[in-house]
């Protein structure tokens, strides 16, 4: 009699504690994704490495999938928006002005840009499911990288390329309430 009744409590324990540790993969996840034919930060400076100023052309932009009216991410910009971007530096030093921005600046209406901004994002929740379904600890792990790039054209003259952004992103972010469900009520009662 002893022996079933200690073959019944191992199950359970081991029941339980399966219950309580796992279930990771029920826990949410998320993508943020920019279409772009580029797969990462070095892609994406890869490419734009085969763009010289004064050489490129649009097309040539177009060719790398970098043409608005086909991906998202790209923002048309015009000449008044260029040129905000670079005032700042217009006014405070204009002998240190790049030779792109100064055509750009001569050029006027003639010069227009591109505002690209590609960004891949993984965000994935991790940890014990009833611990973060009850509200007590979640984690979220996001990881990815993004790239921001601006191209002038005067007429259809690449004259200007500045490429940014994060190669590697990677970020935890952990939210603890001591009281889990409850920790909220207080708040909720107030209202």
């Amino acid at each position: 009699m002893k022996r079933p009744r200690l073959v019944l409590q191992r199950l359970v324990l081991a029941l339980t504690l399966g219950v309580l540790g796992g279930c990771t993969s029920l826990l949410p996840t998320s993508r943020t994704d920019v279409t772009s034919r580029w797969t990462s930060y070095d892609d994406a400076q890869g490419a734009l490495a085969t763009l010289q100023a004064f050489e490129a052309k649009r097309e040539d932009v177009h060719r790398l999938g970098l043409d608005p009216h086909l991906g998202p991410g790209i923002t048309v910009l015009h000449f008044a928006d260029v040129l905000q971007r670079f005032t700042a530096v217009v006014q405070s030093r204009p002998d240190h002005v790049d030779p792109g921005v100064n055509a750009c600046l001569q050029a006027g209406q003639r010069c227009s840009g591109y505002a690209i901004s590609v960004k891949k994002l993984a965000r994935q929740r991790v940890g014990n499911f009833w611990i973060d379904s009850l509200d007590f600890r979640r984690e979220t792990i996001t990881t990815g990288w993004s790239v921001d790039v601006l191209l002038v054209f005067v007429d259809d003259t690449m004259v200007y390329k500045l490429m940014g952004g994060q190669p590697t992103i990677r970020e935890v972010d952990v939210q603890r309430k001591p009281l889990g469900p409850l920790q909220g009520w207080g708040q909720q009662l107030a209202r």
